[in-house]
């Protein structure tokens, strides 16, 4: 399943796989159930999270768990 995906191994900019390693975010799943502030308090800037939210959206995928 794609949420199980690594993050290391998705189409996410360096920057955002790095910030999710140091926070021990390994899977796709693992950025998907948080919210956006969350996000925010763990680093990633706007632009991150806009990414973040549009390629979730891109696979039917919302962030606080949230499925289309």
């Amino acid at each position: 399943m794609w949420l199980d995906m690594n993050i290391n191994n998705s189409n996410f900019k360096k920057s955002i796989i790095e910030k999710s390693n140091i926070n021990n975010l390994l899977t796709i799943r693992d950025i998907w159930i948080l919210k956006r502030s969350e996000l925010k308090e763990l680093g990633f800037n706007d632009l991150e999270i806009k990414e973040i939210i549009i390629k979730l959206q891109l696979k039917g995928y919302d962030l606080n768990r949230k499925k289309y």
